[in-house]
């Protein structure tokens, strides 16, 4: 008996452009939930289109995008289900830690009981419970990056968006990020994160390869690197670029 697949997220036919550039072309994807799922391609290539329009911060030109099999991007149960941490620091620097969390919490109209106790818990989990009272202007920027996780995660996300998370952060901090990601899938939150690092990439459980705002492959980065005949996703990413370069041609040739 095959089990049936819950899927975070479904995406059906997306298409997006701005002018007349077009950034998103029929783009069609499934994201299975409690896994950490890496959106991997070069700049231009519609990642940041592509979370923003699964937050519902812009509207496609076409297609479908459906959260846990019943929400639509934009909608207050979906903006309760997501929690989000961008490239570009947005914390407030004029804020100690602290405050910053509670902040983001009451955003979200968590009950101050609870949002204090989930302060002190999710403040304990990123190892910063001793800098709480600290202004977030006299941190170091891997401490940063630290309080914006915190306040992502503040109001219990099932969803988690994480654009390059690891941005400028030493090699020790990066891989404490890594192991705090993996215990929450393991608490049941799903992640998305985008990364330019290829060791992270490998991290997660499934990959999708993105150029020029279209789908060239997705699956594990086992199964991705071994269908490829390469030893890493880079190389991965860089062959199938090459395949698919060389089928539109073999197409307008024929």
């Amino acid at each position: 008996m095959q089990l049936m697949v819950k899927y975070m997220l479904s995406i059906t036919a997306l298409s997006k452009q701005f002018g007349q550039h077009q950034i998103l072309t029929k783009l069609h994807l499934e994201i299975a939930e409690g896994e950490v799922f890496g959106l991997l391609g070069p700049n231009g290539a519609g990642k940041t289109t592509l979370i923003r329009i699964i937050m519902g911060l812009i509207k496609p030109d076409g297609g479908d995008v459906l959260l846990f099999g019943k929400y639509r991007p934009g909608s207050i149960e979906a903006r309760r289900l997501i929690g989000y941490m961008p490239q570009q620091h947005s914390v407030y620097p004029g804020l100690s830690v602290l405050e910053n969390v509670l902040f983001f919490g009451r955003m979200y109209r968590m009950q101050d009981a609870d949002l204090h106790q989930r302060a002190v818990d999710i403040l304990q989990m990123v190892e910063l419970e001793h800098r709480k009272n600290d202004l977030v202007a006299n941190l170091s920027g891997g401490m940063i990056r630290r309080v914006m996780l915190a306040t992502a995660l503040v109001h219990r996300p099932r969803l988690l968006i994480l654009d390059e998370p690891t941005a400028g952060v030493d090699p020790l901090l990066r891989i404490k990020f890594w192991d705090w990601f993996a215990n929450m899938v393991e608490s049941g939150t799903s992640i998305i994160v985008t990364t330019h690092n290829i060791s992270e990439a490998e991290r997660c459980r499934n990959v999708v390869f993105l150029r020029n705002g279209q789908k060239l492959e997705q699956g594990t980065p086992q199964e991705l690197m071994s269908s490829y005949h390469a030893d890493n996703l880079e190389a991965a990413f860089v062959e199938a670029t090459r395949s698919r370069a060389g089928n539109e041609n073999n197409g307008a040739l024929s």
